[in-house]
């Protein structure tokens, strides 16, 4: 269990890791879309988010402090995805789009909030 329970956390956070660079090399057109979706404040809220899922990611893939980095992850997760993946804002063409990423973002807090329930004895 120990070599599964360790490549899925790294793949966890190293893919959210990989979301929050993404967003990071690209800080100005998140906040521009962010902003598009009546975020207030985007052009500060979309880095500090961003840096929020880039710890969580990491501290998850390298197993350290796993409530820290599942409220991090967790926090994001609960602010982003009712605002940018609003499926019942949308016209058809755009609804299943986001209900496809509202459910990505929902399953993805599931596995958040496993890590932020998780002592640190359980690394």
């Amino acid at each position: 269990m120990g070599r599964v329970s360790t490549i899925g956390r790294v793949l966890f956070g190293g893919v959210l890791a990989f979301n929050a660079i993404d967003n990071l090399r690209d800080i100005e057109g998140m906040a521009a879309y962010a902003d598009s979706k009546g975020v207030p404040k985007a052009d500060r809220l979309v880095p500090l988010s961003s840096a929020m899922l880039l710890f969580g990611g990491v501290a998850t893939a390298l197993g350290r402090v796993p409530r820290l980095a599942g409220g991090a992850i967790a926090a994001f997760l609960v602010g982003v995805t009712p605002a940018m993946h609003d499926f019942w804002n949308q016209e058809d063409d755009q609804r299943e789009a986001e209900v496809i990423q509202f459910l990505k973002n929902t399953a993805l807090l599931g596995g958040a909030l496993f890590f932020l329930a998780r002592g640190p004895e359980e690394n």
